[in-house]
C-alpha cells in the first residue's frame, strides 16, 4: 500500500481560507432508537472533528455506534424509530441539525458524500452503472443526458475502471466486488464534496484490492483536498492512510490519538486489545488473541465504564463512575496533542 505524504503543501479547500475551522464539528451527539424491549442507545456523546484534507478513522467492533453516527451526520437515519436527543453536527460552522430538509439536502451530495459498505446493495441492480453516475449530474447540475453521460465515462476513467466507454452501459452484476466498490467511489466523487464518509469501503474484498481501494481513495482525496471519514473495525486498513483516529465502544469515543502514537503507546484497554488482535508475521503458529466476552446491549449498557465486564484491568472504581475522555501527557507533564483516553487508568496503560 502506497504512503501519502501530508507534510506537503496543499491548496485551501475550495470555499474556504487556510486559517478556517474544521470542516466538520460533530459535538456531543447522542442517538437512540425507540424498540419494542425498550430505549437503544447507539451514541452516547460522540464529539470528533476532521479538517481539509485529514483523514479521520473511526474504529471499533460492530454495534460500537459508528455507521449510526455517520448515518447522523448524512441525514438518513430512520426517525422514527431513530431520534437525535441532543448534539450538533456543524458542516462550516452549521447546526445541520437545525437546517430544514431541501437546504441539507444541498449538502447532501453535493458538500458530504457517502460511500456504503456493500455496493451490490447500494447500486440499483436494473439500472446501468452509467445510467446511475449521469443521474448525478442531471439532478444535480442540469446536465444534457449526453452530456451526463460523458461525465460518467470520465469518472469510471478516474477511478480506473478499464474500458470505462463500453463499460458504462453494464449492469452492476456484470462488474467484481472491487470494481463496484470503485463505481461507489466515482458516485462519491460526482459532485466534488468537501468531505467524504467511507463506511467499511474494504468490506468483503481480498488484501490485494482492499490496498487498491484504499491507495485510490487516498490519492483522490489529495488531488482534491477533501476531508475523509473512514469507518472501519480493521486496525490494519488505516496504518497508511490515516492522521488521527478516534476509538469507538458501546457508542462513546474511548481514545482518540495521531494514527502513529495510538499504534505505539495505546492509553486506553480496549484499544490495546484491538491491536493485540492483529495477525502478525513474526507469531506464526500461535493462538490469536481475542478480546473475552462481548460488546454490550445497548439496550442495558453496564454502569460505569462500558467495558468493564470485558477488561482485564478493571478495578471498583470502572465499575460505578464513567470515564471522561481526558487529555493524555507524558510522565512529566508534557502534553500529548491529540491524545485523549477515557479511562480511569491511562497513565498505567500508556506509560507501563
Amino acid at each position: 500500500m502506497t504512503i501519502i505524504d501530508k507534510t506537503a503543501d496543499v491548496p485551501a479547500p475550495r470555499g474556504s481560507t487556510e486559517n478556517s475551522g474544521p470542516l466538520l464539528d460533530v459535538r456531543d451527539l447522542h442517538v437512540e432508537f425507540k424498540t419494542r424491549d425498550g430505549v437503544v442507545k447507539a451514541v452516547n456523546g460522540v464529539n470528533y472533528s476532521v479538517s481539509a484534507g485529514e483523514t479521520l478513522a473511526v474504529l471499533g467492533e460492530s454495534g460500537s455506534g459508528k455507521s449510526v453516527t455517520a448515518q447522523a451526520i448524512m441525514g438518513i437515519l430512520d426517525m422514527p424509530p431513530g431520534r437525535i436527543p441532543q448534539g450538533e453536527i456543524l458542516f462550516r460552522g452549521e447546526d445541520m441539525l437545525t437546517m430544514g430538509y431541501e437546504e441539507r439536502r444541498k449538502i447532501r451530495g453535493q458538500k458530504i458524500a457517502m460511500i456504503f459498505q456493500d455496493a451490490l446493495s447500494s447500486l440499483n441492480p436494473v439500472l446501468t452503472v452509467g445510467y446511475q453516475l449521469a443521474e448525478m449530474f442531471r439532478v444535480h447540475q442540469g446536465l444534457s443526458k449526453k452530456d451526463a453521460k460523458a461525465k460518467a465515462i470520465d469518472l469510471m476513467d478516474r477511478v480506473r475502471i478499464p474500458a470505462a466507454k463500453e463499460r458504462v452501459n453494464d449492469y452492476p452484476h456484470q462488474f467484481s466486488g472491487g470494481m463496484r466498490q470503485r463505481i461507489m467511489i466515482a458516485m462519491a466523487l460526482a459532485l466534488e464534496p468537501d468531505l467524504i464518509i467511507a463506511d467499511e469501503p474494504t468490506t468483503a474484498l481480498d488484501v490485494t484490492v482492499q490496498a487498491q481501494v484504499m491507495d485510490l481513495l487516498a490519492e483522490l482525496q489529495r488531488e482534491y483536498n477533501m476531508g475523509l471519514i473512514l469507518i472501519t473495525h480493521d486496525l490494519g486498513v488505516v496504518a497508511d492512510v490515516a492522521d488521527k483516529i478516534a476509538v469507538m465502544y458501546a457508542g462513546r469515543i474511548v481514545e482518540t490519538a495521531p494514527v502513529h502514537e495510538l499504534y505505539k503507546r495505546p492509553a486506553h484497554p480496549y484499544t490495546r486489545g484491538l491491536l493485540d488482535s492483529i495477525p502478525r508475521l513474526d507469531q506464526k503458529g500461535q493462538e490469536l488473541y481475542a478480546i473475552k466476552g462481548l460488546p454490550p446491549n445497548l439496550l442495558k449498557i453496564p454502569t460505569g465504564c462500558a467495558f468493564n465486564p470485558r477488561c482485564p484491568k478493571a478495578q471498583d472504581i470502572c465499575r460505578t463512575d464513567v470515564p471522561p475522555l481526558l487529555s493524555v501527557t507524558e510522565r512529566d507533564g508534557g502534553e500529548l496533542p491529540g491524545r485523549h483516553s477515557a479511562c480511569h487508568f491511562w497513565k498505567e496503560q500508556i506509560h507501563g
